[in-house]
């Protein structure tokens, strides 16, 4: 149950809060706020992290300032798949040892990493950077759809696996790619197969997924 401030708790912690950063230096409050600002990291977490670079050397502090501004000079997005490249393409549209006739489509760039990771699949990738959400306002403009069916039609595509996450959102825009690519005869379209995580236990898993897992089952070898 979450629980929500009173007027009175809620003046006192920005009292406290405002008390707080008038005894530090504007520098490194600014440095919090910033720090305060990236996703997963709270004023407790952003307070450490700036007395952490306060007391490294002056050396570490130059390497991360070059390596952030380094990261965001220098890369750029695949001009086939959408993925994060150093040059025009990334390192796995470069690969030709890659089955060009099978492309993965995921919402986001660390879905990438986290297939690649696994060591499962030889195709490509095609990231869509994001998920169709008329709530927010999210259409097919808004993302890489027209990109993908213009790989479908140019090229020798053989299959298109969603790898999209299973919510209300990810399911209707795997129905969109399914409807948008039905015209096109010889193109596969499957999903990843989605069941019990592997050390999980059946009875702690909700009915959704045990029900996914029943459907999508398969024999034993």
């Amino acid at each position: 149950m979450i629980r929500l401030f009173t007027l009175r708790e809620y003046r006192f912690f920005c009292y406290t809060h405002t008390r707080m950063s008038s005894f530090l230096p504007k520098s490194i409050q600014n440095l919090i706020d910033e720090f305060s600002r990236l996703p997963g990291i709270g004023p407790k977490t952003a307070e450490r992290l700036a007395i952490h670079l306060l007391h490294s050397p002056h050396s570490k502090i130059v390497g991360l300032g070059e390596s952030v501004l380094n990261m965001k000079e220098g890369v750029e997005f695949c001009a086939k798949c959408w993925h994060l490249a150093d040059d025009s393409l990334c390192h796995v549209c470069r690969d030709e040892a890659r089955n060009r006739g099978v492309i993965c489509v995921v919402e986001h760039v660390l879905d990438v990493v986290a297939i690649e990771k696994s060591r499962a699949f030889s195709g490509v990738y095609h990231v869509l950077h994001g998920v169709l959400s008329p709530m927010d306002g999210i259409g097919p403009e808004d993302l890489k759809l027209y990109e993908l069916e213009k790989r479908v039609k140019e090229g020798d595509v053989r299959e298109v696996v969603l790898a999209v996450n299973p919510s209300v959102e990810g399911e209707t825009t795997a129905l969109y790619i399914t409807k948008m690519l039905r015209p096109y005869e010889g193109v596969r379209v499957t999903r990843i197969a989605r069941g019990l995580p592997v050390g999980g236990e059946l009875g702690y898993a909700d009915e959704s997924t045990i029900s996914r897992a029943i459907v999508g089952r398969m024999g034993v070898e």
